[in-house]
């Protein structure tokens, strides 16, 4: 059997195995003692905020513009923090999830009158915060034991005075050298999509699993990586009104996910050194690498798995 068939076949079996990352909670507090401190050295302060009746396009618009996965929801004269959009919520809202009924029962399909609608019939309203007194350690107790990517800050009024995320958290952990490789934290149950598949199949999937991106493959080769940030910017960047041509969203959401993936496609490797990875992802500022062999996927490594890594090493 020739050596490249014998790892093809590897990077098979990997992908159909269990997940590596269910680790049970992180004892933060002792790993991550020497970073605690006020909170706001480590947050952006200058945070753009929209009000709760904001239309749904402008906010995508503000978001694809200066590049943003979440943007918080902030009455405009008090400041005082009301909830949150996010990418997510956004392919939600395009047909991935149940946010998609204001598009299909209250405006009965018609994309173009929904995207309309203030942002407060798709914004979370509930969010976990952080206090301005509290810790670095106390956002990493949040991101990896609660699952949040993002943690608005606010004072004793609930007025927002800045955000810390997944990537502030990696900025300061990264700066430590690591003896972990890759290959073991990387996830290697990952869900794939096709180059064909509609943007509504994919967006359906990333909410009913509740992920990020999703590597695109094709006759077993990785050849891209499609993210809720690409769907997102669809809307954003006004491509979906040249695909418009009833109003009706399934003008939308019929288009195959290759159009929306972005040319640039950063990869790792298994032996490749965290420390390496994460800089490099840094650099890029991404979210997540495939990890390949021989232009074969095995795996996928994310902000979240470096975060936990660093801090269980």
């Amino acid at each position: 059997m020739h050596q490249n068939d014998q790892k093809k076949k590897q990077a098979d079996k990997l992908l159909k195995m269990p997940g590596k990352l269910h680790r049970g909670p992180v004892n933060f507090k002792s790993r991550i003692a020497e970073q605690d401190g006020e909170i706001m050295a480590y947050a952006t302060r200058d945070v753009i905020t929209v009000p709760q009746t904001t239309p749904i396009i402008q906010a995508v618009e503000v978001m694809t513009r200066e590049g943003f996965r979440r943007l918080p929801i902030a009455d405009a004269g008090s400041g005082k923090l009301r909830g949150i959009v996010t990418n997510s919520d956004i392919i939600n809202f395009m047909g991935g999830g149940d946010k998609y009924n204001l598009v299909s029962v209250k405006h009965k399909g018609n994309f173009l009158a929904a995207i309309n609608e203030s942002l407060r019939e798709i914004m979370t309203p509930y969010l976990i915060t952080l206090s301005d007194g509290a810790h670095i350690a106390d956002a990493v107790d949040i991101i990896l034991n609660r699952n949040v990517s993002g943690v608005p800050i606010v004072d004793t009024d609930g007025n927002l005075k800045g955000i810390v995320t997944e990537r502030d958290v990696m900025k300061v952990l990264a700066t430590e050298h690591s003896t972990q490789t890759v290959e073991e934290i990387m996830n290697t149950s990952v869900r794939v999509a096709r180059p064909d598949s509609p943007v509504s199949e994919v967006s359906s999937k990333m909410v009913r699993h509740q992920f990020r991106r999703l590597p695109v493959v094709s006759d077993d080769v990785l050849c891209g990586i499609i993210t809720a940030t690409d769907i997102m910017n669809y809307l954003g960047k006004g491509q979906v009104f040249e695909k418009l041509v009833t109003g009706d969203a399934g003008d939308v959401m019929g288009l195959p996910i290759r159009a929306l993936m972005s040319g640039d496609l950063h990869t790792t490797t298994p032996e490749k050194n965290i420390h390496d990875t994460a800089v490099e992802m840094l650099r890029q500022r991404i979210g997540a690498m495939p990890v390949i062999e021989d232009s074969h996927l095995v795996g996928l490594v994310t902000e979240y798995d470096l975060v936990k890594a660093f801090l269980e090493e």
